[in-house]
């Protein structure tokens, strides 16, 4: 029956409770570290990113080049493009989960970047820069590494700053992933059997 102890419903509602739990504790945990080396290169690095710039930036510099380079500039800004879509359009929009509150965790004003008006789940900016270091990195590999490490930091950023709990970078890490490998297939793979 629905609702007695052991049902699968309860089962999954307490798992989901305990992941909250867990979420809610780990972004306390960030906005209580001290770091004030850290505190204004990741607010900094937090701002860049909106609207993808970081990304686009790098993908203009790379369709400068011909061949490898130029191709994988397209398969990254066709995965930027799906992951903001999913994350924006989707994402948010069915989920709707409440922006921390920065105030009641304390998260410094050094670090703080402006609260935006979209719901937290899933980060949006983690998915877009996933997205685009993971196509990049498969279409260009020496690219992977660099890019790859700016995605971290720039989803842990999110957190820093306090405007994301971890598990909507979580998310949009996973949504970023999936928005490459759709990008890959449709965009990277013709272009490669085609010989172009």
């Amino acid at each position: 029956m629905p609702g007695t102890p052991g049902a699968p419903g309860t089962a999954t509602a307490g798992v989901l409770s305990d992941l909250r739990a867990v979420d809610g504790a780990l972004y306390a945990a960030v906005a209580a570290t001290p770091t004030p080396t850290l505190d204004v290169a990741l607010r900094r690095l937090s701002r860049t990113a909106d609207h993808s710039k970081i990304s686009l930036t790098v993908a203009a510099g790379l369709a400068l080049l011909p061949g490898r380079p130029r191709k994988a500039a397209v398969v990254g800004v066709a995965a930027v493009a799906l992951a903001s879509a999913s994350a924006n359009l989707l994402g948010k929009r069915l989920v709707r989960r409440r922006r921390p509150d920065r105030e009641r965790a304390r998260v410094i004003v050094a670090r703080q970047v402006p609260m935006p008006e979209s719901a937290s789940f899933p980060s949006g900016h983690t998915a877009s820069a996933t997205a685009f270091a993971t196509a990049v990195g498969v279409a260009l590999p020496p690219a992977a590494v660099p890019l790859g490490a700016l995605a971290l930091a720039v989803g842990y950023s999110r957190v820093h700053t306090g405007v994301h709990y971890p598990g909507d970078v979580a998310a949009g890490a996973l949504l970023g992933f999936a928005s490459a490998a759709a990008a890959l297939t449709f965009v990277h793979a013709p272009l490669r059997l085609t010989g172009r």
